[in-house]
C-alpha cells in the first residue's frame, strides 16, 4: 500500500511538472485585494447567504464540466464560498447539506488551529518538550533523543520517529530514525498525540477544549471519532466551509477573535521548516519551489497545484477530502467524497485537475 501511494504521487509529480507555470510566473502577483467585507453565516442557524455566478461575472458555461468531473470522481459534497457567501453548493446522490462525512487528514488543520489557541492562552508553548505533557517514555527511543522532540516538531512532522508504524501511538511503535528536526516524514501517531498534549495542558479532554474554544464559537457541527488510534473529524460540508472561512479571515469570526496570535497564524500557513517547503503547521502550501509526499523521502521540484493560485493553502485528506483557502481571491473551496483514483493520503493529481476547472469557472 505504501508503495502504491508513493507510485501514485510520483506519477502525479511527473504530471504537474509538465504543467508547472513558466519561470516568468514564479513570482505571482496576487489578485487585487478585495475591499468587500466578508459575510459570516449566523452560528445558531442553517441560513447562509448565496451569490449567483452571474453576479460574480464568472464563466457560467464552465459549470457543467466541473459538475461532470465531480460526479465522475465520486464527489459527495462541493462548496465554493466567495467573500463568505455560497457561490456553489453541490451534492451527490443521497447526500445533503446535513449529511456527515469524514475529513480524514484535512482535519489535522483543526488540531493545528486548536493548538494555536492553547499556545495563545499560555497553557503550552511550541518549544515545550512533548514529554512535559505525555510523560517520560512516551516513545521507546533513548531519553536524550526523546527530550529533543517538542510540540513544534509534532506540528511540522519532524519528530524523527519511524512513520512506518503509522497510526500506532504506543511507545513500542514510536521508534528512532533520526534526531528531531532533521527529517520530514508524514506520520499520524505524533500528530494524534498533539491532541493528548492539549488535553493534558488544558486539564480537560481535547474534544471538550476544541468544542468550547473553536467549534461552538463558529457554529460548526460534528465530532471526533476514534479509528484504531487515530482521531478523525466528521461533520457536514458546511462546517468545513465555516472553518475555512475562519481561516480566510485570519482567525476572526465576524469581529470575534478565535485565534488572535498573528505570529502563530502566519507560521501555521507558511513554510515551517526547510525539509518540505510545502508544509506549514499541518497545512499544505501551494506556490513553493518544492514539495514532499506522505510515505516518501523524495523531494519534488514542483509546487503542489500548478493550476491553483500560488497563495492557496489547504487541508488535504485521504480519499481526496479537500479544504482549500485562497486569500488573494477571498475563496474557500470544500470537497468531500470518495477517492478520485490516486489512493493517496494528501496531495493528488485530482487537486490539479479540479483547479483547472475551478480556474476556468472563476476567470
Amino acid at each position: 500500500m505504501k508503495n502504491l501511494r508513493l507510485l501514485g504521487y510520483i506519477c502525479f509529480s511527473l504530471f504537474v511538472a509538465n504543467c508547472t507555470k513558466d519561470s516568468d510566473s514564479e513570482t505571482v502577483t496576487p489578485v487585487e485585494s478585495e475591499v468587500q467585507s466578508l459575510y459570516f453565516p449566523p452560528i445558531d442557524s442553517d441560513s447562509w447567504e448565496g451569490i449567483s455566478l452571474e453576479e460574480l461575472n464568472w464563466n457560467v458555461s464552465a459549470e457543467q464540466e466541473l459538475f461532470a468531473l465531480l460526479t465522475e470522481k465520486g464527489t459527495k459534497a462541493f462548496i465554493v464560498l466567495k467573500n463568505g457567501k455560497i457561490a456553489i453548493e453541490w451534492y451527490g446522490d443521497n447526500f445533503t447539506s446535513n449529511t456527515p462525512w469524514y475529513w480524514a487528514s484535512a482535519g489535522k488543520t483543526l488540531t493545528s488551529f486548536t493548538t494555536g489557541i492553547a499556545a495563545e492562552e499560555g497553557i503550552l508553548t511550541l518549544s515545550d518538550k512533548t514529554s512535559d505533557y505525555l510523560g517520560k517514555g512516551w516513545t521507546s527511543i533513548p531519553g536524550e533523543k526523546e527530550d529533543l522532540i517538542t510540540i513544534w516538531h509534532q506540528l511540522t512532522m519532524t519528530t524523527g520517529l519511524d512513520e512506518t508504524t503509522w497510526d500506532c501511538k504506543t511507545p513500542d511503535c514510536l521508534t528512532y530514525v533520526d534526531d528531531a528536526g532533521l527529517r520530514w516524514s508524514y506520520h499520524n501517531a505524533p500528530y494524534t498525540l498533539i491532541q493528548d498534549v492539549v488535553a493534558n495542558a488544558s486539564m480537560t479532554t481535547f474534544e471538550s477544549y476544541f468544542t468550547n474554544k473553536l467549534k461552538n464559537k463558529i457554529g460548526m457541527t460534528g465530532q471526533w471519532v476514534s479509528d484504531g488510534g487515530n482521531n478523525t473529524y466528521w461533520s457536514n460540508a458546511r462546517s468545513m466551509a465555516r472553518f475555512g472561512l475562519l481561516n480566510l479571515n485570519n482567525g476572526v469570526w465576524e469581529g470575534t477573535p478565535i485565534l488572535n496570535d498573528p505570529d502563530y497564524l502566519s507560521d501555521m500557513k507558511n513554510t515551517s521548516q526547510d525539509l518540505n517547503k510545502s508544509y506549514g503547521y499541518l497545512w499544505w502550501l501551494n506556490g513553493k519551489e518544492s514539495s514532499m509526499a506522505p510515505g516518501s523521502q523524495l523531494v519534488f521540484t514542483t509546487e503542489l497545484i500548478p493550476n491553483a493560485p500560488a497563495d492557496l493553502y489547504a487541508g488535504l485528506g485521504k480519499n481526496d477530502q479537500k479544504l482549500y483557502v485562497v486569500p488573494s481571491q477571498n475563496l474557500v473551496v470544500v470537497r468531500m467524497g470518495q477517492d478520485s483514483g490516486d489512493a493517496t493520503l494528501g496531495p493528488s493529481s485530482f487537486d490539479n485537475e479540479l483547479w483547472r476547472l475551478i480556474s476556468e469557472l472563476i476567470q
